[in-house]
């Protein structure tokens, strides 16, 4: 009989076999995807799912867009067919990215069949498992061969399928010193969830927190938004995510002695988010900092420092086991049970 959890902690721990695998399957499908990327005719790629692969897109448009310089979008699957206006330019010219663990999301069916249906599009597909319909849908797919989860809640089929994301996005642009540079992510994700479970175990079990904010710039933001999500769905904890400059707007009300703010630190806008930071710090935040260098930072609740030496979009998914590992520590302390949160199934299908 397993325990409260189990499958979460489990799944959390082994990512960094999950980055390696979906690293091989990149590697090995490279040909195939700089095919597909040529026969490529959209003025807009949009990355599409729903729930945490809709914050994954996010962040995967943003390092496509940065990394090649075409358009790319992150759309919640249903918005393409329900408003397809808002999102597809007036040219219809679109290419298709679905993201889904499962491949079975009715959302993200309805959505890849909207777009080749209606505009010709070709669709490529990230997900974790084989023989699925929304392969069944794809010119091109790539497979995490190790993110498939007991658990209901996202985390090694998400950091996996971001990591898979990454490496696409590095083949289109050409960019092999970034796959070079990503072999170096797993050893560097396991030696940091390693040195981090101790300050987040301690955090996740602090019932004088009553709230989190998790803030994140550029392809961060969609980090942010899931590390958010990850705390609700297994802790029931009030938790929101927003732009770090977006949180001066309103938002920062909220802070008191019972807030935790989580900052994913950047490079490019490093400078700026420290001083929202400081200013939560002022206003009785508790914070805590998840960056690369930890220098100048010492005024800061807690600073988990990265230390990868790794280019900066390649270490974006080594925000996400500390923060899960957070979301897993605070459900357990609450008496939840991570790997079956309330009202939750693991896949939508209506």
């Amino acid at each position: 009989m397993t325990t409260s959890g189990t499958h979460t902690l489990q799944e959390i721990q082994a990512q960094p076999e999950a980055w390696a695998a979906v690293l091989k399957a990149a590697r090995e499908q490279a040909q195939a995807w700089q095919a597909f990327v040529g026969q490529e005719q959209g003025d807009t790629t949009l990355f599409f799912g729903c729930g945490s692969t809709h914050y994954l897109s996010m962040t995967a448009a943003s390092v496509l867009q940065a990394l090649t310089g075409r358009t790319a979008r992150a759309v919640p699957s249903a918005e393409l067919f329900l408003f397809p206006e808002t999102w597809v330019p007036a040219s219809n010219r679109v290419n298709g990215i679905a993201v889904s663990r499962s491949g079975t999301t009715t959302e993200t069916l309805r959505a890849a069949d909207f777009l080749a249906e209606k505009y010709g599009v070709a669709i490529a597909a990230v997900t974790c498992y084989e023989n699925t319909p929304l392969e069944e849908r794809s010119s091109f797919t790539l497979i995490s061969p190790e993110g498939y989860e007991e658990s209901i809640a996202q985390t090694r089929s998400f950091s996996s399928m971001l990591v898979g994301c990454i490496a696409l996005a590095a083949v289109a642009a050409g960019r092999s010193d970034y796959l070079e540079k990503l072999a170096f992510l797993p050893s560097v994700g396991g030696r940091l969830m390693q040195a981090s479970e101790s300050v987040v175990r301690s955090l996740g079990q602090d019932s004088g927190i009553g709230q989190v904010f998790f803030l994140g710039s550029g392809p961060r933001y969609g980090l942010a938004c899931e590390a958010m999500l990850k705390l609700k769905e297994m802790s029931l904890t009030t938790s929101e995510a927003y732009h770090f400059l977006e949180f001066r707007h309103g938002p920062k009300s909220m802070v008191d002695e019972g807030t935790l703010v989580v900052g994913h630190l950047s490079e490019a806008a490093r400078e700026a988010e420290v001083a929202v930071l400081r200013e939560m710090k002022e206003l009785g935040g508790r914070i805590l900092v998840l960056t690369e260098a930890k220098d100048g930072l010492d005024w800061a609740d807690h600073v988990i420092g990265f230390q990868s030496d790794l280019p900066e979009v390649t270490r974006l998914p080594l925000y996400l086991p500390t923060l899960q590992l957070l979301a897993y520590y605070r459900a357990v302390g609450k008496g939840l049970d991570p790997d079956a949160p309330r009202n939750l199934d693991a896949v939508v299908q209506l």
